[in-house]
C-alpha cells in the first residue's frame, strides 16, 4: 500500500501519466479499494510467457474478485450503496474480461505496479536533487493546459448536439405548419364547388387562417436560418480549437516525445511510455468524431428543409475542415502494437532482392473502432505500416522509406475466417488505384464479381478450370433469386456488399459468399482432383440434375453441391421406381460434407454403391474414379484384422407411386447406410429402416459411423476370441 499512498501524491505531469494507466481494463478504484491486497500478492512469480502459469495468474484472479465481492458486501448506509454496487459490477466485469486469459490480467496489474514505481521515484529523485524543478513545471503547465482545452472542447461540443437538437425539433415543427398552409391552400382551391353563400364565409376565414400562418411561416424560416448560421459559427470555432489542440500535440509534444526518447538512449532521464498521448488522441478522435457527425446532421437538415443563404457553401467547407483534421490525426495515431516487429533485412545476390523474415511477430494489442449498423468485427479493415531506411554513397545519402500491406482483418477466432477472407476480396477485387485506405464501392457490377470469384476458385484449385459460363448463371440464380437461364439477364445487374455477406440468402442461414466459400473448401481440402479431372459437376441444382439425368441409362449418377448446406456435396441417380414398374425416378443422396470425407474418401464411396454405373453424361466411374481407389486391405497380421468400412444403399420403397409430373421425386424411405466386410464372421448389429430423410428429399448416410464404430470395436479382437464368440 506504500507505493499507492505515494502514487496519490504525484503532481502535474506524473499525475496524468498514473491516472492514464486505469481504464475499463482495469479501473482506478480497485487499485484504490484494494491497494493493500494487490501490493501484497507476487505478481512477478507469474512468468508471463509460460503458459504453465496460467493456473497461478487464474488463482490471481479468483482471489482479486474475491477480495473486491467481500469489500462489496462490507459497504453499508446511505453512502455505501452506490459503492457497493459499483465493486460489484468492477468484479463481474473483471471476470469476464480475464476469464479466458488471466495472463493479461498479470501483465496489467504487473504494468501498472512498475509504472508507479517509477513515476515515485522518479518524483522523489527531483524534489531530493533539488535541480531540473524549473523543466518539471513547465511540462507540468503544459499538460494542464492541454487537458483544461479538452475540457472546454468537451463542453462546446456538448452545446452544440443541444443547439442542434434545438433545431431540428423547430424545423420538424416548422414543416408541420408548412404542411397546414398547404392543406389550407387545398381548401381554397376546392371552395369553387361551394355553395356561394357558403363560399364567401369560408373563404374570409381560410383566408385569414393563411395569412396567419404565412406570417408564422416567414418569422420562423428566418428564425431557423439564424439557427443555423449560428451553429455554425460555433462548429467553426471548435473545429478552428481541435485544430489548434492537435496541432500542439502531434507537432509538438509528440516530437518532444521523440528527442526524450533519444536523449534516454544517451543516458537521460527514462522517458515513460505513450499514455498519455495516447489518451490525449483518443480523446481528440472522440471529439472531432462527435463533431463529424453533427456537422453531417446539420447538412441533412439543410438539405431537407432548403432554405435561402450561405449554408450549403458553409456547411460543405465544415465538413471538408473536419475531414481534413480527423485525416491529419489518422495518420498520426496507430491503432495497434505488434511484438518483435523489427528485424535485419537480407540481402539475395542471385536475384538482387532484400527481404525480411519476421519470424516470431504477434500482435498484442489491437484497438477496434466503433461500428455502425450491421457491420461485424471481420468488417474492420487494418494495415500493417513497413518502414525502412538505406544510405547511398557511405552514407551521404539516407533514405527513409515505408509502405502499407494491404488490407488486413483481425479476428479472435477460426469461425471468423469467412467473413473476414469476404470482406479481403472485396477489397482486393475492387478498390480503386490511389485510394484513400481502405475506401471500397458499396456495391460492384456482376460481371466485376464473376471475375473476382473465378480468379479466387482457380487460385484455391490450383487450377486453370475456373468457372463456366453455366457456373456463373447458377451462381447468379442464387444471388438474385432468379429462375433465368440467360447469362445477358445479369449483365448489368450489380451486387452489394449486403447481398455479398451480411444478409442470407432466402430461406437459408448463410449468405453467399458462406456458401460459395464453403464449396471452395470442401474443393480444395477434398475433391480437388476430381474437380480438375471435370468428374464434378458441381454448379447444378435439383431440377436441373433431374433434366440431365433422366435422358440417360438407369444407374448414371453426377455430383452436384448442396443449396441447402454450406460445403456440401451430394450424388444425384436415376433408377427404376421399386413400386411401379416402367418407371424411373432421380434419387439424391444426402449431402457429403468435409467430416464424411475425412472418414472415406468421395472414390471409395462410389465404389462401395454398386448402382452407381455411368458418370454423367455416359463415363464408367471405374474409368473416372478408380485411381482414386483405397487399394484392397492385407491378410490378417498376429490374428488381427483391419475393418474397413463401405457403403451400401439397401432396398427401398416410396409411398407414392404416382409422382407428379415435371417435378423430381424423392424417397419418403432413405436408403439407409451399412457397414460391410470380408470376414464372415464379424457380428454385425441390426440396421436402422426408420426414416432419415431430410426435407429436402435427401437421406443421411452419416449413421453408418455408428456402425462402423461397433464393427471396428468388434474386429480389433483377437481372432480366436471372435471364434469362441461365433462357436457360442
Amino acid at each position: 500500500m506504500a507505493v499507492w499512498i505515494q502514487a496519490q501524491q504525484l503532481q502535474g505531469d506524473a499525475l496524468h501519466q498514473m491516472q492514464s494507466l486505469y481504464g475499463q481494463h482495469f479501473p482506478i478504484e480497485v487499485r484504490h479499494y484494494l491497494a493493500q491486497w494487490i501490493e501484497g500478492q507476487l505478481w512477478d512469480s507469474v512468468e508471463l510467457e509460460n503458459p504453465q502459469d496460467e493456473l497461478k495468474a487464474k488463482r490471481l484472479l479468483d482471489s482479486l474478485v474475491q477480495e473486491l465481492q467481500r469489500k462489496a458486501e462490507h459497504q453499508v448506509g446511505e453512502d455505501g450503496f452506490l459503492l457497493k454496487i459499483k465493486l460489484g459490477h468492477y468484479a463481474s466485469q473483471l471476470k469476464s474480461t480475464y476469464d479466458r486469459c488471466p495472463l493479461e490480467l498479470v501483465r496489467c496489474i504487473k504494468h501498472i505496479l512498475h509504472s508507479e514505481q517509477r513515476l515515485v521515484q522518479e518524483a522523489n529523485n527531483a524534489v531530493g536533487s533539488g535541480g531540473g524543478g524549473g523543466t518539471m513545471d513547465s511540462l507540468s503547465q503544459r499538460h494542464q493546459q492541454i487537458n483544461q482545452t479538452f475540457e472546454e472542447l468537451r463542453v462546446s461540443t456538448q452545446e452544440t448536439e443541444n443547439e442542434l437538437r434545438k433545431l431540428q425539433h423547430n424545423q420538424e415543427y416548422f414543416i408541420i405548419q408548412y404542411q397546414e398552409n398547404l392543406r389550407i391552400q387545398a381548401q381554397l382551391s376546392s371552395l369553387s364547388a361551394v355553395p356561394a353563400e357558403e363560399r364567401t364565409q369560408r373563404e374570409t376565414s381560410l383566408q385569414a387562417k393563411r395569412a396567419t400562418v404565412e406570417a408564422w411561416l416567414t418569422r420562423e424560416a428566418n428564425t431557423l436560418q439564424k439557427y443555423r448560421l449560428d451553429l455554425a459559427e460555433k462548429h467553426q470555432k471548435t473545429l478552428g480549437q481541435l485544430r489548434k489542440q492537435q496541432t500542439l500535440i502531434l507537432d509538438e509534444e509528440l516530437i518532444q516525445w521523440k528527442r526524450r526518447q533519444q536523449l534516454a538512449g544517451n543516458g537521460g532521464p527514462t522517458e515513460g511510455g505513450l499514455d498519455v498521448l495516447q489518451s490525449w488522441c483518443e480523446k481528440l478522435a472522440d471529439l472531432i468524431w462527435q463533431n463529424r457527425q453533427q456537422i453531417r446532421r446539420a447538412e441533412h437538415l439543410t438539405q431537407q428543409l432548403p432554405l435561402p443563404g450561405p449554408m450549403e457553401e458553409l456547411l460543405t467547407k465544415l465538413n471538408s475542415d473536419i475531414t481534413d483534421i480527423i485525416s491529419a490525426l489518422v495518420t498520426s495515431d496507430s491503432s495497434g502494437e505488434i511484438l518483435n516487429n523489427n528485424c535485419v533485412m537480407e540481402y539475395h545476390r542471385t536475384t538482387g532482392t532484400l527481404s525480411a523474415h519476421f519470424r516470431n511477430m504477434s500482435l498484442k494489442r489491437i484497438k477496434r473502432s466503433d461500428r455502425r449498423g450491421a457491420e461485424s468485427v471481420t468488417e474492420e479493415k487494418f494495415t500493417v505500416m513497413f518502414e525502412s531506411q538505406f544510405s547511398v554513397g557511405g552514407n551521404e545519402l539516407v533514405f527513409h522509406v515505408k509502405t502499407l500491406s494491404l488490407p488486413v482483418v483481425v479476428i479472435v477466432h477460426g469461425s471468423q475466417d469467412n467473413n473476414a477472407t469476404a470482406t479481403v476480396l472485396w477489397d482486393n477485387a475492387f478498390a480503386e488505384p490511389g485510394r484513400v485506405p481502405f475506401v471500397v464501392p458499396d456495391k460492384v457490377l456482376w460481371p466485376q464479381l464473376c471475375e473476382a470469384l473465378d480468379m479466387k476458385y482457380k487460385a484455391e484449385m490450383h487450377s486453370a478450370r475456373g468457372l463456366c459460363d453455366d457456373n456463373l448463371v447458377f451462381l447468379a440464380q442464387k444471388a438474385f433469386s432468379s429462375a433465368s437461364i440467360n447469362p445477358e439477364d445479369y449483365r448489368n445487374m450489380t451486387m452489394s456488399w449486403a447481398q455479398f455477406n451480411r444478409e442470407s440468402l432466402p430461406g437459408r442461414n448463410f449468405t453467399f459468399w458462406q456458401w460459395f466459400d464453403g464449396v471452395m473448401e470442401l474443393m480444395k481440402k477434398h475433391l480437388k482432383p476430381h474437380w480438375n479431372d471435370g468428374a464434378i459437376l458441381g454448379f447444378v441444382n435439383k431440377q436441373q440434375a433431374q433434366d440431365m439425368l433422366m435422358s440417360k441409362p438407369n444407374g448414371t449418377f453426377l455430383l452436384r453441391f448442396s443449396d441447402s448446406e454450406i460445403g456440401g456435396i451430394t450424388i444425384a441417380w436415376v433408377a427404376e421406381n421399386p413400386n411401379k414398374a416402367g418407371e424411373r425416378l432421380v434419387w439424391n443422396l444426402m449431402p457429403y460434407t468435409t467430416k464424411d470425407f475425412s472418414i472415406r474418401s468421395l472414390a471409395d464411396r462410389i465404389s462401395d454403391l454398386n448402382h452407381l454405373m455411368f458418370l454423367y453424361p455416359d463415363r464408367s466411374k471405374d474409368e473416372v474414379f478408380s485411381k482414386y481407389y483405397t487399394p484392397p486391405l492385407s491378410k490378417a497380421v498376429d490374428g488381427y484384422v483391419k475393418p474397413q468400412i463401405k457403403q451400401v444403399v439397401p432396398e427401398f420403397t416410396t409411398p407414392n407411386p404416382e409422382p407428379s409430373s415435371g417435378n423430381p421425386t424423392y424417397m419418403d424411405q432413405a436408403p439407409s447406410p451399412s457397414v460391410a466386410h470380408p470376414i464372415n464372421f464379424a457380428i454385425f448389429p441390426p440396421i436402422r429402416s426408420d426414416p432419415m430423410m431430410d426435407a429436402d428429399g435427401e437421406f443421411d448416410l452419416e449413421d453408418t459411423m455408428d456402425v462402423a464404430r461397433h464393427v471396428e470395436e468388434l474386429l480389433r479382437r483377437p481372432m480366436a476370441n471372435q471364434w469362441d464368440g461365433q462357436q457360442s
